[in-house]
C-alpha cells in the first residue's frame, strides 16, 4: 500500500509539470476508450480524466502566480507543503500531511519518552474539543473535563488549528507547565487551567468489586493489556453475579483490544467491520466460540467521552442485545486512520476507511445512543421522618437491640476498615454505598444489573 501511495503521489507531481505530455495522453486515452466502450462509461470516464488535467493545470498556474508575483520571496517546497496540509485537513478532522518535523515528532511520540497532559482530542463542529482525559493524568488532577472547547493553548488561539499541531504544543518536557483556555458547558465565562506536563503511565483495567457479587470494570483506554486484564479479573472474581464495565471518557486505543474485549461476551457474528475505497482495508473481525461467558448479566457505561473503540465495543454488545448501554450518547469517531510514509521523512495520515457494528450502523458523527440516558450528577439520600421502624414503636425488643449495639461493630463506610492502630484505611478494591449515590449513572447501572440478575434476563 505504501509503495502505490508513492507512485500516485509521484505521478500526480510529474502531471503538473508535464502538461503537453498529459494532454496527449489524454487524446489518446480518449479514442483508447471510444472503440467498442459503453456510451456511458466512455463519457464518464473522459468527463473525469478532463477534470483531473484541468486541476493539476489549475494548481500549477495558482502556484506560478505566487511565486512570479507575491510580495516577499517564497520557497517553492515550502508553498508545496503548505497546500498539501491544507488539502489534508479539509479532507476530515483527522488526516493530515506530516512534514519532516511533523513526522519525527510523531516517532518520539510513539516510540520514546515525552511529557503530556494526559487527554484526548478531537474536531467537533470545528473546535478543538477534550474527549477525555485520563484517569490518573495531570490533565485529570488539574479538573479538565469530557466536552471542554480548548481556546487558547498559552496565549495561541485555536482557531483553525489542526489536532496534530494542537498536540504537538501541549506536548513538552516533563514537569514544564502550560495554560488551557476552555470554555465549558454551563459556565458563564472561560477557563484558565494551568497544568504540569508529566511521563503519562496508564493503567488501562481497574477492578472493583459492588456489594461482593457485582464486578465492576472500568477500562480507561485501550492499550495492549486490556484483554488480558478484564480476563484475568474475572477470573479472579469467580462469584460474580453482574458486571458492569465502565467505558466513561475512554477515547479509544487499540482495535484489536476492542475486539477481543467484545469477543469475552459474545460467542458468534461479525464484531466490527471496516470498509474503505481499497479492496484491501475492507476487513470484518467475528467472535469465538472459546471461553466466551454468553450469560452473566452486564451493563457498559458510555458519556460523550467514549470514543472510537469503546464505541466498538458498547454498540457491538448492544447490538448483540448482551449488556444495557447506560449513560450519555458517545462521541462518534468511527474512522481508521493509517500513516503512509512519502520517502524518507515524511508522511501522510489518512482516513482510509469507517467502522461498521454488527447491525451494519456507523458511529461516525452519531454515536452511540444508551438503551438508558442518565446524566451525570449524584443522588440525595434522605430518610423519610414519617416512616415508622420496629424500634420507633413503645414495646420492641429492646433487649434484643441492646445485645446487638453491644456485639456488633457498625461500618458507616464499608470502604473503611479499622486496623490494630486505631488508622482508617481505604480499601481500594471495592465501591461504597457512598460512592454509589455519588455517581447517578454507576448507581443507575448496578440497580439495573440486579434487576438483570434477578430476573435472569441477561442470558442470551
Amino acid at each position: 500500500m505504501i509503495k502505490k501511495s508513492k507512485k500516485i503521489i509521484l505521478a500526480g507531481l510529474l502531471s503538473t509539470v508535464t502538461t503537453a505530455y498529459l494532454f496527449g495522453s489524454f487524446a489518446q486515452v480518449n479514442n483508447n476508450n471510444t472503440q467498442g466502450a459503453d456510451t456511458s462509461t466512455k463519457v464518464y470516464q473522459a468527463s473525469t480524466a478532463k477534470e483531473k488535467l484541468e486541476a493539476y493545470i489549475k494548481f500549477t498556474q495558482i502556484l506560478s502566480v505566487i511565486e512570479s508575483q507575491y510580495v516577499d520571496e517564497v520557497n517553492t517546497t515550502d508553498l508545496v507543503d503548505k497546500a498539501l496540509k491544507g488539502l489534508m485537513a479539509n479532507l476530515d478532522a483527522h488526516s493530515s500531511f506530516m512534514d519532516t518535523k511533523s513526522f519525527k515528532d510523531l516517532s518520539v511520540q510513539t516510540k520514546g519518552e515525552f511529557g503530556g497532559l494526559g487527554i484526548s482530542i478531537g474536531m467537533k463542529e470545528g473546535a478543538l474539543t477534550v474527549i477525555a482525559p485520563i484517569d490518573g493524568t495531570p490533565a485529570f488532577r488539574a479538573g479538565v473535563k469530557s466536552g471542554d472547547i480548548i481556546l487558547k493553548i498559552n496565549e495561541v488561539i485555536t482557531l483553525g488549528m489542526t489536532i496534530d499541531e494542537s498536540v504537538k504544543m501541549m506536548r513538552g518536557k516533563p514537569k514544564t507547565s502550560l495554560v488551557l483556555t476552555i470554555i465549558r458547558k454551563k459556565e458563564p465565562k472561560p477557563l484558565k487551567i494551568k497544568i504540569t506536563r508529566d511521563i503519562i503511565k496508564i493503567q488501562s483495567v481497574y477492578a472493583k468489586t459492588i456489594e461482593d457479587t457485582v464486578l465492576y470494570l472500568h477500562v480507561t483506554s485501550f492499550d495492549q493489556k486490556v484483554v488480558k486484564g478484564v480476563k484475568t479479573a474475572i477470573l479472579e472474581h469467580n462469584n460474580t453475579q453482574g458486571i458492569v464495565l465502565d467505558l466513561r471518557n475512554n477515547p479509544g486505543g487499540l482495535l484489536d483490544q476492542a475486539v477481543g474485549l467484545v469477543d469475552i461476551f459474545i460467542d458468534k457474528g461479525v464484531i466490527v467491520s471496516q470498509k474503505g475505497k481499497v479492496d484491501t482495508e475492507n476487513m470484518s473481525y467475528e467472535a469465538h466460540a472459546e471461553n466466551s461467558d454468553i450469560q452473566t448479566p452486564m451493563v457498559v457505561l458510555v458519556n460523550g467521552g467514549s470514543a472510537s473503540a469503546s464505541e466498538i465495543v458498547s454498540g457491538a454488545l448492544q447490538d448483540f442485545n448482551r449488556s444495557i448501554i447506560i449513560g450519555e450518547k458517545t462521541f462518534g469517531k468511527g474512522s481508521v486512520q493509517v500513516v503512509m510514509p512519502i520517502g524518507e521523512d515524511e508522511a501522510l495520515k489518512l482516513t482510509v476507511a469507517r467502522y461498521y457494528l454488527p447491525s451494519g450502523r456507523t458511529i461516525q458523527a452519531l454515536g452511540v445512543t444508551p438503551d438508558i440516558t442518565v446524566h451525570l450528577g449524584s443522588i440525595e439520600l434522605k430518610e423519610d421522618p414519617l416512616m415508622l421502624k420496629e424500634k420507633d414503636l413503645k414495646k420492641h425488643l429492646e433487649s434484643e437491640l441492646e445485645k446487638m449495639e453491644n456485639n456488633i461493630t457498625i461500618a458507616v463506610d464499608l470502604n473503611v476498615t479499622i486496623s490494630d492502630t486505631n488508622e482508617s484505611q481505604i480499601d481500594e478494591t471495592i465501591i461504597t454505598q457512598d460512592q454509589l449515590y455519588k455517581d447517578a449513572q454507576l448507581k443507575s447501572a448496578v440497580d439495573i444489573l440486579k434487576a438483570l440478575i434477578i430476573t435472569n434476563k441477561g442470558k442470551r
